[in-house]
């Protein structure tokens, strides 16, 4: 199809006309040769066709390697961008891990020769645009190719121009990436306020009913003052009653207001630790730990929490001495770590049942503790073994397995509200944490731990 050279483009399109036109300039003056061209189109075509980034970095070194019979190593920048490593290379594709390049290969924003080696910069995109308006280019690897014979300077320029396409690739792959990341992060965020602060937040119908109960009592109340002060006069026995059920309602009033106050604090940390910014701009959940006392600053108040809860189905808590009497200062963050353990003790007010002790007793009961594992992590580094024990049967041996993931739900759990969330959340925040999670089963029921 011809294209006439008089051919008009609307106002709106001018400035891409202008860039249309310096680049078909460009690729005349280019000039290169159908082999080339050919090597561009496939490079191109399977980067389309390929979405990983792992296959992108085959593409990168098997296309040139295919086309111009040339070795090529392809270097970029680690994730924490200290320093380049070598990703993938046509001799052996991609390595299970990268390794450390050679002294010659250096992060340079121009081409130059070491060696029988060519190296070219992959410069890509910069995440900010420039005042102009115009992404400016920042360099984020190397890529080296070792010919059989000295390549032309034409070689050389088209290589160069080659990189520089794979740079433009990679930046698109890394925002998309980058993208797909933040919206599975926010999609769960969207479940752990859902499982941590709305459901919860529930409560406050209970306690709003409960104050409203009150209410109508002491509305009660002093339509029977009135009625005594109209038709009995002074009678002492009345009046006497009348101050006991006025004062019992004070303190229930005040155990409410209490109790109110109390959600309302754990309402506010859940929900100041899950909307941060930080957590949005990284797009995972970022900690902000600080050194705490872990049973009087986070398990003490979430318990405190659960209590009325777990009374009301009849289950005792066991306190362990030894962590009032020894307390051992973590470095965590503390509202994130507070939700860990408001997830594992609302498991328990729904999934603990009456079991038989090892001495014949019949108890209903939760428990959490504490010990010292030696060497855990590696030597002379140890780990804390925080617990959380229900009275209960074991899980089976699959649903110990399952018991983490994200959605699953236990055999037990058909008559009891919920989403599978929690324990996924307790995985989450402890391994972001540094830390591990599990299950075992014990004599009287079932351990849950953190260390």
């Amino acid at each position: 199809m011809s294209v006439s050279k008089n051919n008009k483009c609307g106002l709106d399109l001018e400035k891409i006309k202008q860039r249309v036109e310096q680049k078909q300039a460009d690729y005349r003056r280019y000039d290169f040769t159908p082999l080339q061209n050919d090597m561009l189109k496939t490079f191109f075509d399977l980067s389309q066709e390929y979405d990983s980034l792992d296959s992108f970095y085959r593409i990168c070194v098997t296309v040139p390697c295919a086309f111009m019979n040339v070795e090529v190593r392809l270097y970029l920048l680690g994730q924490a961008e200290e320093g380049l490593e070598l990703i993938c290379d046509s001799t052996r594709g991609l390595l299970e891990s990268p390794e450390i390049p050679p002294a010659y290969i250096v992060l340079l924003g121009k081409m130059y020769e070491a060696g029988k080696s060519f190296v070219a910069p992959i410069c890509s995109k910069k995440a900010t645009i420039s005042e102009s308006g115009v992404y400016e280019n920042t360099v984020r690897g190397m890529l080296e190719i070792i010919p059989l014979a000295p390549l032309s300077d034409q070689e050389k320029f088209f290589l160069n121009k080659f990189a520089s396409r794979i740079g433009y690739n990679l930046h698109n792959r890394i925002i998309f990436r980058q993208h797909r990341s933040h919206l599975k992060f926010i999609q769960n965020l969207v479940v752990d306020i859902e499982h941590n602060v709305i459901v919860p937040n529930m409560y406050f119908r209970h306690l709003f009913n409960k104050l409203r109960k009150r209410i109508r009592i002491l509305s009660e109340l002093e339509e029977t003052l009135r009625f005594i002060r109209k038709e009995t006069g002074n009678n002492e026995t009345l009046f006497e009653m009348m101050f006991h059920q006025l004062s019992s309602l004070h303190q229930s009033l005040l155990e409410i207001h209490e109790e109110m106050l109390k959600h309302h604090r754990n309402s506010s940390l859940f929900l100041e630790s899950l909307f941060r910014r930080d957590h949005f701009e990284k797009g995972h959940l970022v900690l902000r730990p600080k050194k705490c006392l872990v049973d009087k600053e986070i398990i003490a108040p979430q318990l405190a929490h659960y209590a009325s809860r777990l009374a009301s189905k009849g289950i005792v808590i066991e306190r362990p001495a030894d962590m009032l009497e020894e307390e051992i200062p973590l470095s965590v963050d503390v509202g994130l770590l507070s939700q860990v353990y408001a997830n594992l003790f609302s498991n328990a007010v729904r999934y603990t049942t009456d079991t038989i002790t090892p001495d014949g007793q019949h108890r209903k009961f939760v428990a959490y503790g504490r010990e010292v594992i030696d060497n855990h992590f590696s030597p002379g580094h140890h780990g804390i073994k925080l617990n959380v024990f229900s009275s209960g049967p074991h899980l089976s041996e699959s649903e110990a397995e399952a018991v983490f993931t994200e959605g699953y739900r236990g055999k037990n759990s058909a008559q009891q509200p919920g989403t599978g969330h929690g324990l996924s959340f307790v995985k989450q925040v402890i391994e972001i944490h540094g830390g591990q999670v599990g299950y075992e089963a014990t004599a009287a029921g079932n351990n849950f731990y953190i260390i």
